[in-house]
């Protein structure tokens, strides 16, 4: 007998958009840096 643990898709589909969100996010911010010179702008 094997005892194999499946992984839900919905769960693989979830984590995938979550990484995807999350680059998304780090540019955005990388690009408010590089061209406002403030991490988060409009805050002193």
């Amino acid at each position: 007998m094997s005892n194999f643990k499946t992984i839900e898709k919905e769960k693989v589909v979830a984590e995938r958009l979550n990484g995807q969100f999350a680059m998304i996010g780090f540019i955005a911010a990388l690009g408010a840096y590089l061209t406002t010179g403030q991490i988060i702008p409009g805050i002193v």
